[in-house]
């Protein structure tokens, strides 16, 4: 199941990059946010019974649903569009990087050796990402996008750990990724930039099937946190970056921009987490 959610996450972003191709960013990252709504919900409704729809999560949830979701979301796709995909997901795999960074200076978490090696394996990983830049086509400049994203979903970890603690992640889901759609809704009226939520039908059908493939990941790694230790599952689920490398590779237009430098800081940034997250 772990392996299946790093999968989907892996087909999303190549999803959404295929759209991108035809439109825009706003239109990528808001389109996806409403498959999650309809997905969360239909889920909720299905599964959860009334007297389970805890209240007291919600604050929890509006704050992970603006900042982790609306956020982390808006910027991951402008990431993808910005560096491509295979360099949006090694970046964006950072989270767990951000969220101990965090621990550490908030909840005074010790620094252990695994952190402190798997934190210079992604750093190592990160500076071979900055310097395929140019083979690539992309600016280092850019690659701000995919760490404000993996900032945005770092940072609400704990807070998303708080809200679980007193409801199902059912209905939490539900309640986060209402908070991201008006959120993202409101980004995108108050930027004037409704009318570039207008798409053709080839990409809203890449956006769409995007949106099935990232909201199905999350249902997956839920399932197999479940079943499994933290330990073990987020360290597969975070290998979606390899898989993004395989697929981009059978891919003949895009199989042309995989330099040596891309490949290896891709490959050090998910061992970096897996130490970490280990």
């Amino acid at each position: 199941m772990a392996l299946g959610s790093a999968l989907c996450a892996a087909c999303a972003t190549l999803l959404i990059q295929r759209g991108l191709q035809r439109s825009n960013f706003y239109a990528g990252a808001w389109i996806n946010v409403v498959v999650g709504a309809v997905a969360a919900w239909s889920a909720t409704l299905l599964v959860v019974p009334w007297h389970a729809y805890t209240w007291r999560a919600v604050p929890y949830f509006v704050f992970s649903g603006v900042v982790g979701t609306a956020g982390g979301r808006l910027f991951r796709v402008l990431a993808i569009q910005k560096v491509g995909a295979p360099v949006a997901a090694a970046v964006n795999n950072l989270a767990p990087l951000v969220a101990t960074g965090l621990a550490i200076l908030l909840l005074g978490e010790h620094v252990t050796l695994p952190i402190l090696g798997g934190t210079l394996v992604i750093v190592a990983g990160t500076i071979l990402l900055s310097l395929s830049g140019r083979y690539v086509g992309f600016r280092v400049r850019h690659l701000a996008y995919p760490f404000i994203a993996a900032s945005c979903f770092g940072t609400v970890a704990v807070v998303r750990k708080l809200g679980l603690s007193t409801a199902g992640p059912l209905f939490d889901a539900a309640i986060n990724v209402s908070a991201a759609l008006v959120a993202s809704t409101a980004f995108v009226a108050a930027s004037g930039h409704l009318a570039s939520l207008r798409c053709d039908r080839k990409s809203l059908g890449w956006f769409v099937a995007g949106g099935i493939a990232e909201n199905s990941g999350v249902f997956l790694i839920l399932l197999a946190l479940g079943f499994g230790d933290v330990s073990v599952v987020i360290p597969i689920a975070g290998t979606a970056p390899l898989f993004v490398l395989l697929i981009t590779y059978f891919m003949p237009r895009e199989a042309a921009r995989l330099h040596w430098r891309l490949v290896a800081g891709a490959v050090m940034i998910v061992l970096g987490v897996m130490v970490l997250t280990g």
